[in-house]
């Protein structure tokens, strides 16, 4: 994925080359004119990635998506496995099982690892918008664990094209932040003028390269439910390899036939927005009414560009404890892995989120939608 932005802000080889087509990406509202040419700290885009896998009734794995905009669930990895030691500290004891309570550790490490050219003890903080944001805990947790200040916009400033950071004292600079704001929203002044979280001035001290932001601005294109499809086509290009693991089939809607197709075969299909996140505007064919298909339907036709198409999956199940019956029943989950890549270092969390629909029969395991999650182990042995 890295390349592959490097790519497409600055050669664009992929598409001279016919691999990716061009109105894919530049009529994805998240592939940002202002990066093209402009060289991230370190030659790093997606500082921190989060995968969704899945497993398929034909017993094979799947990626279901990739998320590297600002993925978020970390946060549940650390706290169900310190809430399950508690409860079944003899488990662990038995079993060998790797750590994940080091990702703060690695996470502010990758943050040093990119600090802008010059800088020898950089400061770094995390900015969010604010404590209505639902993935708010997230931020404060990460914050904490990794002994970095917790800012929104209103905390910080930009003078002289360098980021402050106002104190009870005099201002402190900023080196690193670490953004759980989306691109448009960074900085009203380059972005959307309306924006009240954002910094005015962080775009232009970050394209002096006097500030680094993580992950780099105009990532989202990549994790762009479109350009998913043309995943296996990607990894051949840059790396010379076949996939390891299989792609969801998908259907653009921007393509007449696959369109059609769509459009007769609703009822049996997954209908995403291909830039939304968190399971927002996501419809389940089979789930629907009639009335409710047609809603569909005309949605898509109002601009197919916005949509994509994938058969339903048989996501695998696990035993989950309900609450309000007491007894355990099989639910649907997924798995969210993460990975983080810094300037000549990176690290795999050896674990990961999996993500439960509680409703029954629910297959949508975001936690914006009513989903859980569970501790995940992986054995040293």
């Amino acid at each position: 994925l890295n390349l592959f932005l490097w790519d497409l802000y600055h050669d664009k080889n992929i598409i001279k080359q016919k691999v990716v087509p061009l109105d894919l990406i530049s009529s994805s509202k998240n592939y940002l004119q202002q990066m093209i040419g402009l060289d991230p700290p370190g030659g790093i885009y997606n500082h921190i990635s989060g995968t969704d896998l899945i497993k398929h009734a034909d017993g094979k794995y799947y990626v279901l998506e990739d998320n590297i905009r600002s993925p978020s669930g970390v946060s549940y990895v650390i706290s169900n496995r310190t809430a399950l030691k508690r409860a079944l500290f003899g488990v662990f004891n038995h079993y060998e099982i790797y750590t994940i309570t080091d990702y703060a550790e690695n996470l502010l490490d990758i943050l040093e690892s990119v600090k802008p050219k010059g800088v020898d003890i950089p400061t770094s903080v995390v900015i969010t918008p604010g404590i209505y944001n639902s993935a708010y805990y997230e931020h404060s947790y990460l914050a904490k664990t990794m002994g970095v200040e917790l800012v929104e916009g209103r905390d910080l400033f930009v003078e002289n094209d360098f980021v402050y950071m106002k104190t009870i004292k005099t201002p402190r600079k900023v080196d690193v932040i670490y953004r759980r704001i989306d691109d448009l929203y960074l900085d009203p002044l380059e972005f959307y003028s309306h924006s009240a979280i954002g910094v005015p001035g962080l775009y232009s001290a970050y394209k002096k390269g006097n500030v680094t932001i993580v992950n780099a601005p105009g990532t989202g294109v990549a994790d762009d439910k479109a350009v998913y499809t043309y995943m296996p086509e990607i990894i051949k290009y840059y790396l010379g390899e076949e996939p390891i693991l299989n792609n969801v089939e998908t259907y653009h809607c921007d393509r007449p036939d696959e369109l059609k197709y769509v459009l007769e075969n609703v009822h049996n299909l997954v209908v995403k927005p291909v830039d939304e996140a968190g399971g927002y505007g996501i419809s389940i064919g089979n789930k629907l009414t009639r009335a409710e298909i047609g809603k569909v339907k005309k949605t898509i036709l109002a601009d197919p560009r916005k949509y994509i198409a994938q058969p339903i999956m048989s996501l695998s199940v696990h035993p989950t404890y309900i609450e309000e019956t007491q007894t355990f029943e099989q639910r649907h989950v997924d798995l969210r892995t993460f990975t983080l890549l810094g300037e000549d270092k990176e690290f795999v969390l050896k674990g990961g989120l999996t993500r439960v629909a509680l409703r029954k029969g629910n297959l949508v395991v975001n936690s914006s939608q009513g989903g859980g999650s569970k501790d995940t182990w992986v054995l040293k042995k």
